[in-house]
């Protein structure tokens, strides 16, 4: 009786406790990501989540969800309009098909040859701005972004630059990717992500967009593909932070601002520690003599650059927002002197 009753206060005390910390937030959120448990980006996500706790001095608490908990991960845009979520912490492209300019802002090939480009782009270029606009109507408010990264490009050839790319054999998905590879010259062919180790060692392709070194270098694509590109030239996506419009509007300034500048700096953090794995893969790549790593110059990234706007201003005429994308876009890029 007495062990029983011992329990029963213990699970009292404990409801107490849970209910006490619960209490403690002015605001309890719930955000889904569009990356699966376990999955690195999913677990830096996750220190963003105990960073807002944090910095807000607990008033603020997220529970932040792995893709498909709640929703499927092309539904959480609706999801947080809604109310069904209060934010997300996903890839810009799921919702091109609701309007073609999220494809467009999400990952403009060839944009970027750095993700400090990006994030001075969204944060004095006039990119939140332009993420606000695109995206209030739809009842979401952007809060910042964030992105793995430049993605290396395998290749089983030297590639020195633009002309090497003629009628190379390669990977690309569908879609801007493939396309501007395609008027670069490039040979492209639609392959699932499964088929690039077997297809570059078969000699199907001999070059291949995939993901980031480290991911490339674990998985053994270095072993067939022993002239990659590191850093990449071509696709780096952009992961925005939103959160349901009327929630953010009705929360006091310095919790907005905490909100913005915990993404500014998570942006940063993920970017480092990515970098950092990608460095020590480099690194080891390298100091096995069977792989070199070439790393274009500026005027080749110019060059890939100025092919790929031929195909935004191609992508720029699917809507007004995507006008909007690509002008805002391009400015800026040709204000920095990164346009050919």
């Amino acid at each position: 009786m007495k062990d029983t009753f011992a329990k029963l206060a213990w699970s009292a005390v404990a409801m107490l406790s849970v209910s006490g910390a619960a209490l403690a937030a002015e605001y309890d959120f719930r955000f889904q990501s569009s990356d699966p448990a376990g999955n690195a980006n999913f677990l830096l996500q996750q220190t963003w989540a105990e960073d807002v706790a944090a910095r807000t001095d607990g008033r603020i608490a997220i529970e932040l969800l792995p893709v498909g908990t709640i929703v499927a991960h092309s539904e959480t845009q609706d999801a947080v309009a809604a109310g069904i979520l209060n934010g997300h912490f996903t890839d810009t492209s799921y919702f091109a098909g609701k309007e073609p300019a999220f494809g467009l802002i999400a990952n403009p090939v060839g944009a970027w040859s750095d993700p400090e480009q990006m994030l001075d782009f969204m944060e004095n270029g006039g990119g939140k701005e332009l993420m606000n606009t695109l995206m209030e109507p739809y009842g979401l408010h952007f809060i910042g972004a964030t992105t793995p990264g430049l993605e290396a490009f395998l290749s089983k050839v030297p590639l020195e630059g633009v002309d090497d790319l003629k009628g190379l054999k390669m990977r690309a998905p569908e879609g801007m990717v493939q396309k501007v590879f395609a008027a670069a010259g490039a040979a492209p062919v639609n392959l699932p992500g499964s088929e690039v180790f077997t297809s570059l060692d078969k000699g199907v392709i001999d070059a291949a967009d995939y993901t980031v070194f480290s991911t490339n270098h674990a998985q053994g694509m270095h072993d067939i593909a022993t002239h990659p590109v590191y850093p990449g030239f071509h696709s780096m996506p952009l992961v925005e932070v939103s959160i349901n419009k009327a929630t953010w509007d009705a929360l006091p300034t310095d919790l907005q601002e905490a909100l913005e500048d915990s993404v500014s700096d998570f942006a940063r953090k993920q970017i480092g520690v990515l970098a950092e794995r990608d460095a020590a893969a480099v690194a080891e790549a390298t100091a096995s003599g069977k792989v070199t790593v070439h790393d274009w110059p500026a005027e080749e990234r110019a060059r890939f650059r100025a092919i790929a706007k031929e195909e935004w201003a191609a992508a720029a005429e699917a809507s007004e927002a995507s006008m909007l994308v690509y002008e805002t876009l391009t400015g800026y890029l040709s204000d920095k002197g990164l346009l050919q």
